[in-house]
């Protein structure tokens, strides 16, 4: 058991960074137009766009709170103290916002299809960013 928890975080670490840097979705317009953002590209063009605090919220929600819980789990598993560690009340108000972004994407592609206007297909950034978020959840799930 002791072994799990570290491989654990590695594997969402490797995910998370994976999941903000390649494509979530593929989205086809008029089998012309296709367009495959990363997570990290959706922020940058909405701020570019001038959606400033859209941009800030998908960017904290999106890629700081993940970030901090992950990087806090990986202190508190590999601190120097013996005894078992106890997770900040902040730490698990974050959990409950770890699947907010699958949620989303989710959401956006059924839109797209439904409404007629685009194909939407999920890429390998949604995959690895929902496998980041299941072994975060789980790895805190462990630490308890």
């Amino acid at each position: 058991m002791r072994l799990i928890l570290p491989i654990m975080l590695f594997a969402a670490s490797v995910c998370l960074a994976l999941g903000l840097v390649l494509p979530l979705i593929r989205l086809e317009r008029l089998y012309l137009f296709t367009q495959e953002p990363s997570l990290v590209e959706l922020v940058q063009g909405l701020w570019l766009d001038g959606e400033v605090v859209l941009a800030l919220l998908v960017g904290l929600f999106s890629i700081v709170f993940p970030v901090v819980k992950l990087g806090t789990l990986h202190v508190l598993s590999y601190g120097a103290s013996h005894e078992r560690p106890v997770i900040p009340g902040w730490l698990k108000t974050l959990s409950n916002w770890s699947m907010l972004d699958v949620l989303l994407v989710a959401l956006v592609i059924f839109a797209a299809k439904t409404s007629g206007l685009a194909a939407a297909f999920t890429q390998p950034g949604l995959w690895f960013f929902t496998a980041s978020a299941v072994l975060t959840a789980v790895a805190s799930a462990l630490e308890k």
